[in-house]
């Protein structure tokens, strides 16, 4: 199949979100779809998927003219679009969510179970997916999620696949297990749109590329004939930084310190510290329970032994409560699970953090939150609205602030940022990182917890590197590079002196 959009117009009131785009894919073809938040990408998508119609310019499937109502008539024409937040069932089998909204039936209009298990493992074996489809969709990881969506989508005859940031959440295995997936269907000649924020994975995996930038296609090309640096500056309009941004500042005295603390089979016999103005970063494999780890400083996991020290007193935290009264702050990962209320406004989910701070006999003062997020909102040059407006009118990046702003209305002496980047485009990770820096100036001690040795090492002073639950080495200053911290990830040892 050949998709052909030409010419491609959209508009929401004054806002021109597409400005005379043309996107084209052949099957068997993986290509990135990339830009910052907001610049037209998702618009194009939902164009394609039927989701709303273009204000001008054409659609063409294998050469024919066509014109997509509704997303059904978009599927019908094999087209299946897999949106970032899967549509699938935690309470039902595997097989079941395979035929959700067209339930095979029995001649007496039963649901003819055996017949959708049946076929469900005939497309597993098709695709070499090794699943039970008796599996209860609540006991996958996210991977496996993912591609019982793109099985789904397969039985639907697609022959085009919007992915949209499907490895935001994943862990490197997991993601290795989508790839797998991915080349085979580009074996089976289906055409993949891939959404993402990750250049680098858009070089492993992608054969082309195309750029938007403020709703104008402004680059398109062969992935091999062009680095990260290249897809990063077409996305932006500017050269993106790449060098360690860490420079000479005040490291003050020890705010936290951990001797010999264990939690179960997720994390045994840990021992560190972090200063005031110190950044240290936590990186390791799947399975290497720092966000175990981490969660249970934060009160949210139980510790079975060990010794936990701020400002040199120790201290038994046995919930989130208590450490936040502590001073201790935990911006989790996923934010969409378990950052945000998605019910809630913008102001309301900056503020829930400190609403008893700023609470009198149980009354709210709601000009001291809004006052205190004013200030938040310039220093994080949050971009929004209303603060009425709802959260997930924001970009991730400008979610990802506004979690930022909760925790440090709270003036915390600890700040935990697990994965902070995750699913935030290329120039909002730079503002991360740039108010990362900020805060540790004002003497917070951080510490960053993240998948990508890049990312540790362009903002920690030093590493700890954990592999199957314990500390595996520490790395800092020119030791500090992906392949030492790569070595101790899968158990090795430093071999400089």
């Amino acid at each position: 199949m050949i998709i052909e959009m030409a010419n491609i117009r959209k508009s929401f009131g004054s806002n021109d979100v597409l400005k005379d785009v043309s996107f084209t894919l052949k099957g068997g073809e993986i290509c990135a779809l990339l830009g910052e938040n907001g610049a037209g990408k998702s618009t194009l998508m939902n164009i394609l998927g039927g989701v709303f119609p273009a204000d001008s310019g054409q659609i063409y499937v294998d050469g024919k003219l066509v014109e997509f109502s509704t997303p059904a008539e978009s599927q019908e024409a094999g087209i299946a679009f897999i949106h970032q937040e899967l549509n699938l069932i935690n309470d039902l089998p595997i097989y079941e969510n395979m035929f959700l909204g067209r339930e095979l039936k029995t001649k007496r209009g039963s649901l003819d179970l055996e017949k959708m298990y049946q076929e469900t493992a005939r497309m597993f074996q098709q695709m070499k997916v090794n699943l039970d489809p008796n599996t209860m969709v609540s006991n996958l990881d996210a991977s496996y999620k993912q591609i019982v969506e793109i099985c789904r989508a397969m039985m639907t005859k697609a022959s085009i696949i919007i992915m949209d940031e499907p490895t935001s959440s994943l862990t490197d295995q997991e993601i290795g297990r989508v790839f797998t997936m991915m080349r085979t269907l580009k074996d089976h000649k289906v055409g993949i749109i891939f959404i993402s924020h990750k250049l680098n994975e858009v070089m492993k995996i992608c054969n082309r590329y195309v750029v938007l930038r403020d709703g104008n296609l402004v680059a398109e090309g062969a992935v091999g004939s062009v680095s990260t640096n290249d897809l990063a500056r077409f996305m932006v309009g500017f050269d993106v930084r790449t060098e360690s941004l860490l420079r000479e500042k005040k490291i003050g005295a020890e705010i936290l310190r951990v001797e010999r603390l264990t939690g179960g089979h997720s994390f045994q016999n840990i021992q560190f510290s972090v200063k005031s103005g110190e950044i240290i970063g936590v990186t390791g494999l799947l399975g290497d329970g720092r966000s175990e780890l981490f969660q249970a400083i934060f009160g949210a996991n139980e510790v079975s032994s060990g010794k936990i020290f701020l400002n040199g007193k120790k201290v038994l935290i046995k919930s989130t409560t208590q450490a936040i009264k502590e001073g201790i702050a935990y911006v989790p990962r996923n934010r969409k699970e378990n950052a945000i209320i998605k019910d809630m406004n913008i102001i309301e989910n900056a503020s829930i953090v400190t609403w008893s701070t700023f609470a009198k006999l149980g009354i709210i003062h709601v000009k001291k939150h809004v006052e205190t997020f004013e200030k938040q909102k310039r220093a994080l040059r949050l971009k929004m609205g209303k603060l009425t407006d709802s959260i997930t009118s924001l970009s991730g990046g400008n979610q990802q602030k506004v979690v930022l702003a909760k925790w440090l209305a709270m003036d915390p002496k600890v700040l935990i940022l697990d994965n902070p980047t995750q699913g935030v485009d290329v120039g909002a990770k730079e503002d991360i990182y740039d108010i990362i820096l900020q805060l540790a100036n004002r003497d917070i001690a951080i510490v960053v917890l993240s998948s990508e040795a890049a990312e540790i090492i362009r903002v920690c002073d030093r590493a700890l590197v954990m592999y199957h639950g314990g500390i595996q080495g520490e790395v800092s200053g020119h030791a500090m590079n992906e392949q030492n911290i790569m070595n101790l990830a899968t158990g090795g040892q430093l071999t400089y002196v």
